[in-house]
């Protein structure tokens, strides 16, 4: 019981510790609405006009922003169907089985039934010791939260959460938004933290002349503090959100680019990439109506993905033995779009698709006698 116990109170002081990054940023936009909102623009702005455009502007982008970031936080990661985790009977043959061949070749016959066409490294199945369950593609364990995440692209201390599958729409929003919402910051608050600098730098010589603008010393220190904050933040939102754009152009998550998927082919970084207008439809949707809204829309279930390149198997079906991707997703009670993925991700597939991702010299290698073709693999 002690050792038990202690491994509770262990993990209980983690939890709280994985809190501290939210609510740091929890305390600077709270301190950066107060100063806008207040200091500059109610105290400090003597303009009508100005005040109320400005403060209109600021609590659109504002609530944009803040919707982003409480979705992205508390948009709970989705775990691979039960489908893809082993039965009792297969696991106590995993069990019995000393040898690494012994048990590769079970996790072989296994994944016959399922939409699995990415390995290891060593042309191995991807099978998770932890959670017991052949890993789907782009699947991976995240460590922090113990459990295998759909998509995985990294866990991100700022929001305590994995980015995954299904926030990762909602990680990008966040993005785009912090980052107008700075820059609407600095821009704004420019020529006040210029008047306040003058009226600093030549304090004693002409004070008086050049404080009229600002109305007194803890509106000036906002508003100086406030530029500052917001244009760092800017720069480093702004490297981080361009990072992403393009790893949503080339349909790669974090993971992928630090390490390229396998397949049977061997390793392949362009292996889920279907052109720049498809990658970008597979995270925010079809409807362009949904694409600056922090709600649902990517396309499918997490589980499998169209993928280029890849040669079909006759013996691998292009979905689990007797599943309903559908009737899956809403018995486990996701807030999901209730869209199979034949009716979804596969508008991916209708137009004719751009190779300009990958190698010519190297398709032609691949094809062989016969052409590659564009698969989908049915959301499990």
């Amino acid at each position: 019981m002690a050792p038990s116990g202690s491994r509770s109170i262990k993990r209980g002081c983690q939890r709280v510790l994985y809190w501290i990054p939210v609510l740091f940023i929890a305390l600077i936009v709270a301190w950066s609405y107060y100063a806008y909102v207040l200091q500059l623009c109610i105290e400090s702005i003597e303009d009508i006009g100005e005040k109320v455009v400005y403060l209109l502007a600021y609590h659109v982008i504002f609530i944009m922003f803040v919707w982003a970031y409480w979705q992205t936080i508390f948009t709970k990661p989705v775990n691979p169907l039960k489908e893809f985790h082993l039965s009792y009977s297969d696991k106590e043959l995993l069990e019995r089985e000393d040898r690494g061949e012994s048990q590769q070749e079970i996790l072989r016959r296994i994944a016959k039934d399922l939409p699995i066409y990415t390995r290891t490294n060593s042309g191995a199945i991807r099978f998770c010791d932890r959670c017991q369950l052949l890993k789907p593609d782009r699947c991976h364990h995240c460590s922090v939260c113990d459990k295998c995440i759909l998509k995985m692209d990294h866990h991100c201390p700022w929001v305590n959460n994995c980015v995954g599958f299904s926030n990762y729409k909602f990680f990008m929003l966040f993005l785009a938004y912090s980052l107008l919402y700075c820059l609407f910051i600095t821009a704004t608050d420019l020529q006040y933290f210029i008047k306040f600098w003058m009226a600093g730098g030549r304090a004693h010589f002409r004070l008086k002349e050049y404080v009229n603008g600002l109305p007194d010393t803890q509106a000036k220190f906002h508003i100086l503090f406030l530029f500052f904050s917001a244009a760092m933040f800017s720069v480093s939102l702004a490297s981080l959100f361009i990072y992403h754009c393009w790893l949503v152009c080339k349909n790669r998550s974090t993971l992928e680019a630090v390490r390229a998927p396998v397949f049977r082919h061997g390793t392949d970084k362009n292996g889920f990439s279907l052109g720049l207008n498809k990658n970008f439809r597979q995270v925010f949707g079809d409807e362009v109506k949904y694409w600056p809204i922090p709600v649902f829309s990517s396309l499918g279930d997490g589980c499998s993905f169209p993928a280029c390149l890849v040669n079909l198997d006759p013996e691998q079906p292009s979905s689990p033995t007797n599943s309903n991707p559908v009737n899956k997703v809403a018995a486990e009670g996701r807030q999901f779009p209730s869209k199979p993925l034949r009716e979804s991700q596969s508008r991916l597939l209708t137009s004719t698709p751009s190779w300009s991702e990958s190698d010519s010299a190297t398709d032609k290698d691949r094809k062989g006698a016969s052409n590659p073709v564009m698969i989908i693999e049915n959301e499990a």
